[in-house]
């Protein structure tokens, strides 16, 4: 998915932003650096029950900046406290739960460094071991957080105490039930250490708190009667068990079950809950072939394999912040995409010598791929409206290597399309989508995404699809994408647009892309259950001459 900003922007938290980190976008092999944090220590209020809270007032004991501030607590484990520190950042402020450090070891001062500036004291250093902690924990939270709040407010002495837990508070319980339940740790080990730390973040009558709920947890644990929902009832009953279960927002639940059925919804909802892996594409373009970051990832000692799809592309399940910390992707030697952004490449079939516009093209992983095949010759006229995200590209194309045959143009596409005579034989069209294909690297996007999204988003694809058509020559190719899995955003706009445009026809993809991936109607569509990669999307539809 193109994030274009032709949709709203998540809002601010306060003051806060993803400080001195890279956030790695779910088809890009851009790194964005963010802007720097304040110094202020973060003040929480209690949490409403729409889960929308206003962290803005200080709750009694919460913080005292005058004595907690610069303070070093050895007894707090540090992962617990760096992880529940960027859980609140993830909820309430905004950030992406796939953040990369630039730094490497040195991310664990960042990381120390915000929990000192929201908690008010810094622990010991982390280590490797805790840095590893902290990935599996924030993002294992995220996913299981519908399933892991039931557990909680089932065992909360009522609901009103759960739906008033104010939000730090929560965030410690949901790690200490995520370490018991989901990662088998020894109980008490658990139950010890979240409550040093609610005492020390927040006050005594926290750590109370926090040892009296999970006390209960390794209890009915150990007796094996976990209280979760039965899958019975109607269909409606069994999608919120579902949704519960395998911790999913219910509509998600209803939506996959209507298309593909209950079993393969369930499939679907374990693939998005397991540790995602992450592909790399080696930069053709400064010389670099698979072979050579094959022996650079061998000599880091990162487990990997070659992709069977694409020539460029190697797997990597773990070992991702040695690469980064070997300095990989800021030589610009390679790129952090997934193979179904590669394949909707594949359909655009880049040529030497082609002009190819790119019309949602920030952040632009897509745009410097087909930059590089094209060789040093031809054009890639790269159109977006978020004239920042259209700087990184420009940067990262000059990195790359392949800023020559790459053009920004920072517009709205549908004015531009309107006052612009351009003609091009190929244009992509990335669209701004829902993103139910990347669920699994994109944790936190299934609690931000609503059933009212999609309408939205559909009326905005019918819109682009409108507009990009028109810088399409005669015999040329338009090619529509999404990382989406949704036959709305996929299949039926293309057939709306079709109805708009008789003038356009479906050209089958069988000849750019392996059988497998091809659809009945020859679509590409890459499913994340079966192909173990992001779900996407891609159609190629030529204009008569």
């Amino acid at each position: 998915m193109a994030r274009s900003t032709l949709t709203k922007k998540p809002k601010p938290f306060l003051t806060w932003s993803l400080g001195p980190v890279l956030a790695v976008d779910c088809q890009t092999p851009v790194l964005k650096p963010t802007q720097e944090t304040p110094s202020k220590p973060l003040k929480l209020s209690k949490r409403s029950n729409n889960h929308k809270t206003s962290i803005s007032t200080a709750k009694k004991g919460l913080l005292s900046p005058s004595h907690k501030m610069h303070k070093l607590n050895l007894e707090v484990s540090p992962h617990r406290a760096v992880s529940a520190v960027r859980l609140m950042r993830i909820e309430f402020g905004g950030a992406f739960a796939d953040l990369l450090n630039e730094k490497g070891k040195g991310s664990g001062d960042n990381e120390m460094g915000y929990v000192e500036r929201t908690l008010g004291f810094r622990t010991r250093d982390l280590d490797d071991r805790d840095l590893r902690l902290v990935t599996d924990i924030v993002g294992g939270t995220i996913r299981w957080r519908r399933y892991l709040d039931h557990l909680i407010g089932s065992l909360c002495h009522d609901e009103c105490m759960f739906r008033s837990m104010e939000p730090l508070l929560l965030q410690i319980l949901r790690i200490g039930f995520y370490e018991i339940v989901k990662l088998n740790m020894p109980p008490y080990a658990v139950v010890d250490e979240n409550v040093k730390l609610a005492k020390v973040a927040l006050r005594p009558g926290a750590g109370n708190v926090v040892n009296g709920i999970l006390r209960k947890l390794v209890l009915v644990k150990e007796n094996n009667s976990l209280p979760l929902p039965k899958l019975e009832g109607d269909s409606r009953a069994q999608a919120r068990a579902l949704a519960t279960l395998y911790s999913h927002p219910v509509w998600m639940v209803r939506r996959w079950t209507k298309y593909i059925g209950q079993e393969e919804a369930i499939q679907l909802m374990m693939w998005n809950n397991s540790d995602p892996s992450f592909s790399l594409r080696a930069n053709a373009a400064k010389g670099i072939t698979r072979d050579d970051l094959v022996m650079r990832l061998n000599s880091l000692k990162v487990p990997h394999e070659v992709s069977l799809h694409l020539d460029d592309f190697v797997r990597v399940k773990i070992g991702l912040q040695n690469v980064i910390r070997a300095g990989l992707l800021k030589e610009g030697l390679c790129s952090v995409q997934d193979e179904s952004a590669g394949l909707v490449v594949s359909v655009v079939d880049p040529q030497p010598g082609e002009d190819i516009i790119d019309c949602c093209a920030a952040p632009g992983g897509k745009t410097l791929y087909m930059a590089s095949r094209l060789r040093g010759k031809g054009k890639v006229h790269a159109i977006d409206i978020n004239k920042g995200r259209l700087r990184i590209l420009k940067e990262t194309a000059k990195l790359q290597k392949v800023d020559g045959v790459v053009d920004t143009i920072h517009a709205d596409l549908r004015t531009f399309a309107e006052n612009s005579p351009t003609k091009s034989g190929k244009v992509l069209l990335d669209a701004p989508c829902s993103g139910l294909g990347v669920l699994s690297k994109r944790a936190d996007l299934r609690w931000n995404r609503r059933l009212e999204d999609m309408e939205q988003l559909k009326n905005l694809q019918d819109e682009l699809l409108d507009a990009a058509s028109t810088f399409v020559s005669s015999g040329g190719v338009l090619i529509y994408s999404t990382c989406s899995i949704d036959p709305e955003e996929n299949e039926d706009r293309v057939e709306a647009f079709l109805v708009r445009h008789p003038e356009f026809r479906i050209d089958p993809v069988n000849r750019y892309v392996p059988s497998d991936f091809v659809t009945k109607q020859g679509f590409y569509f890459s499913d994340p259950v079966k192909h173990s990669i992001d779900g996407a999307f891609a159609a190629r539809l030529v204009r008569a001459l």
